[in-house]
Formats: C-alpha cells, structure tokens, sequence
C-alpha cells in the first residue's frame, strides 16, 4: 500500500483502528478490550456480561477521577462502540437466543496490538529473527529448486552438517543455547503466537463478509436457482483457493493432528520449565497457546458453516414457493372446470394435433417365453412337539451407550482429545457396526466432536461367520476426534 497523502487522510477518516486512536476514550476502549477480550483470548462475549465488567471498570475509575468522568451507562457506550461510525465492537445475535452478543473487530485488535509495541522492552532480541528470515529465505530457495542434481546435493550438504553435529555431541561437545538466546527465541514465539490469534480474527471476519454478501444477494435475488449457486459457489471456490484461504487450511490441518498437539504440549512443557524462560514470568495461558489456536480456528470454521446453512435454507424456501405455485395452478384449473360444470361451451371444446394410432410391428414384438414352473418336493407335515425355546425370536442386539459414554470419559481425563480409531483400539468393538454407530451418536448427543474429512481412517472388528468361522470386518470414515 502506498503512503501517500490521500491514501493516509482517508485511513484517518474511515478507518477503526485509526478512529480509535484519535478517540477521547482510547486509553479507557484499549485497556478494558485488552483485559476482557485479548489478553484471555475469549472470542464472544454475551451482553450482561461484558456491560457488568465495564460497570466495574467505569466505578473504579470514577473512583479515582471523579464522578464526572465517563457519565453514561456501560450499555450505552458498548452499543456506541458497536455503532457504524465506530466499529470497534462486532453486535450480533446468535441463532436461536435474543441476548446481543459483542465480539472484537480485527482493526481495533490490530489497534491494541500497536498500542502494546510502544512500550519500552528490558529485552530486545535479533538473533532469533535473523534466523527465522535466513531459514524462510532456505525454505523457498529449496522449495522453489527444480533441478534434482542441485536438490540432492543441497541434502547431502545438510546430511553432513547433521552428521558432525551428532560426532561432536558423541565427542562430548554439546553446545547449548545461553539465557540470552533462550529468552530473545522465546520473545520471538510469544509475538508470533498473538500476530497469529490477531490473523484468525481477520480471516474469520473475511468470511463473515462473504455470508453477509451472500445473504444480501440471496434476498434480492429474482432469477434462476442455478445461476445464483454458481455464483456463489464461485465466490467461495475463490476464496477458499485464495493465498488466505490455502494457508488457513494448511494450518488446520497441521493443528488437527493428534501427533502434532502432542508434541506441542511436551515441547511447551519443556521451554516453560527452563530457568531463563521462568525468568521472564510468560502468561500462564501459554502453556495452553494451541488450544486457543483450535478455538480460533473453530470459529472461522463455523462462519464457514453458515454460508453452507444459507444455501440450504435459500433451495428450501425456493422449493416451497415452486411448489406452492404448482398448486395454485392446479386449484385455478379445478375452479374452471367446476365453473363451466353446468354450462359447457358450444361447439368444440377441446382439439387434439396429430391424432394418429400407434403402429407397432410384429417383429418388434418380444418372443414367447415359457413360465417357470416350481418345483415343489411332496413332504408330509409332521406336528412336532420339542421343547424349544422362542426367546431366539425376540433376541435383539442392544448396544449399551453407557459403556461407551464411561469409555470416551475415562480416555479423555488424561488428553484433551481422542480419535475413534484409538478408542477402538483400547477397546474393541463387542457387537460390531452397530457399536461404531453408536460411538457416532455420542459424538452428536453429549461430547464436543470433530470431523477431520481430509483424513481416512480404517476401524476393524472381529466377527463370527454363519459357518461359526472368524473373521475381520472393516469400515473406512472420516477422522472422528472427541474434544474434552
């Protein structure tokens, strides 16, 4: 973007993040968003809720300022911060409540980001971000790299590299990072670990704007169904195959894997437990940053969702209307015929064009086949009188969901999340598919469960054949991760 005059006054005038710096209220919006909604990272904020917490915040500072200061009540200025010519603060109702809900515009986060730079830092590092541009600038020199012979040779050069490393570390020569480079690395990842909250609040708002947009057109919209869902899947397409869009997915489904939250969690465990890093005193939510990430992610997938919802409702109302039309032609056509019952007009009512007999031929006529006559043996029935018992008739299978409820919940005590196939493996199935169904029910009816489509997993039983002879069942489905 070019910096220019105009280009600046009117990012001045319009934009929110520059509004909110030119406010009388900055220092007031910026702190109380930054503890209620940055600093905790909550994404969604009922109403009652966020006005009681600015109603303490605006007592405590009268306190200390005067009655005088911030006059009006909590609800009027978050529904002023929420209003178009501000647009710090996202309004909006969920489905199915009528309680607002307020949630943070990504150019007032952005704006509060900024405002966390200017102060002075007891530390600043450049090591780490020396390395980060040299390794980014590694990866797409070799990325980019075409010819096998300089690809190769570039690996045997790093295979070499790792070869000495691990004779000097046999040798005795372990070399270790110092306190410096330990906090100037760990600087380094808290800043990339916010930027990359701040970056899911931006792309979910990008999406929010294609649903409004799609909701806009889907009122106005006179013509075919066809034509719209094509325009609008095309509209999507885009920006799902957009740089954004590619890279958003990417990430979630690097932070999907089970493998990798795991080793995410060790490596946190281990740098949060160093002296030097314990030294900086880090936020207590850092321990737990990939679980904020998910919940980010989780939101923009559910934006993604509505556009899908939309759609659905659009062809469900279009249906309707079509078939409601249906009928009231139907109904005009019956109201004549009754009107014209007892009058019939004179002569011809009705004329038929090329009226003529239907011609068939003989030869295209099927040959005779010959019924097939049963063979029926000649037994004679014979009233038996054994003792059997007919609780076979009524035997149904019945799988208990209250096992598998006690199962999912004893995993899930020691990890924040388990996927289908290794609960099945600590635990066979016993009755088969309609066990694996079962699990599936849970997912939907009492735990929080995700569905990872890009991954295939095969889940295995044993069963019994009719000839009593073992043998292994399988059924491939999507990745099914239960959440804690």
């Amino acid at each position: 973007m070019s910096l220019d005059y105009a280009t600046l006054d009117t990012l001045r005038t319009h934009h929110p993040a520059w509004r909110l710096l030119r406010s009388d209220h900055a220092s007031l919006v910026a702190s109380f968003l930054h503890r209620v909604f940055v600093a905790p990272n909550v994404r969604v904020m009922a109403a009652a809720d966020l006005a009681e917490l600015l109603e303490d915040e605006l007592y405590a500072l009268r306190q200390t300022l005067g009655e005088a200061a911030f006059p009006k009540r909590a609800a009027d200025y978050l529904n002023d911060w929420a209003a178009p010519d501000k647009g710090w603060l996202r309004k909006f109702y969920r489905q199915g409540t009528d309680e607002p809900q307020f949630d943070l515009t990504p150019a007032t986060e952005k704006a509060i980001a900024w405002l966390g730079t200017l102060t002075e830092r007891s530390f600043v590092g450049t090591e780490s971000r020396l390395l980060t541009l040299f390794e980014l600038l590694r990866q797409m020199s070799e990325g980019s790299e075409s010819d096998p012979a300089r690809r190769i040779a570039e690996l045997h050069k790093r295979r070499e590299d790792i070869d000495a490393e691990i004779a000097r570390v046999l040798s005795g020569d372990v070399p270790l990072l110092d306190d410096s480079a330990l906090k100037d690395r760990f600087q380094q990842f808290m800043q990339m670990a916010r930027e990359l909250l701040t970056d899911f609040r931006e792309v979910e708002h990008n999406f929010r704007l294609l649903d409004r947009r799609v909701r806009e057109r889907i009122a106005l919209w006179e013509g075919a169904k066809g034509a719209l869902l094509e325009e609008i899947m095309g509209e999507r397409d885009a920006i799902a195959d957009s740089d954004q869009g590619k890279s958003f997915r990417a990430f979630w489904d690097f932070l999907m894997s089970s493998s990798r939250q795991e080793e995410l969690t060790e490596l946190l465990a281990r740098v949060l437990s160093l002296p030097p890093v314990a030294d900086l005193k880090p936020d207590a939510r850092t321990r737990r940053v990939h679980y904020d990430w998910l919940e980010a992610g989780e939101h923009t997938q559910r934006t993604v969702a509505q556009l899908s919802q939309q759609l659905r409702r659009f062809l469900d109302d279009k249906a309707w209307l079509e078939n409601r039309r249906i009928m009231d032609i139907l109904h005009g056509i019956e109201s004549k015929v009754l009107a014209l019952r007892d009058t019939p007009p004179a002569g011809n009512v009705m004329q038929m064009a090329e009226s003529c007999a239907d011609i068939e031929l003989s030869m295209e006529r099927p040959m005779f086949t010959p019924a097939i006559k049963p063979v029926i043996a000649e037994s004679l029935l014979q009233a038996g009188d054994e003792d059997i018992d007919p609780a076979a008739l009524f035997d149904q299978v019945v799988v208990d969901k209250a096992r598998l409820t006690r199962h999912i919940r004893h995993t899930l005590q020691d990890r924040a999340q388990v996927t289908l196939s290794e609960l099945v493996a600590m635990q066979p199935l016993q009755q088969g598919l309609a066990e694996l169904v079962a699990y599936l029910q849970l997912g939907d009816e009492m735990f929080s469960a995700v569905v990872d489509e890009g991954t295939i997993e095969p889940i295995r039983w044993q069963a019994v054949a009719a000839d009593g002879e073992p043998l292994t069942r399988s059924a491939r489905l999507s990745r099914v991760i239960f959440l804690r």
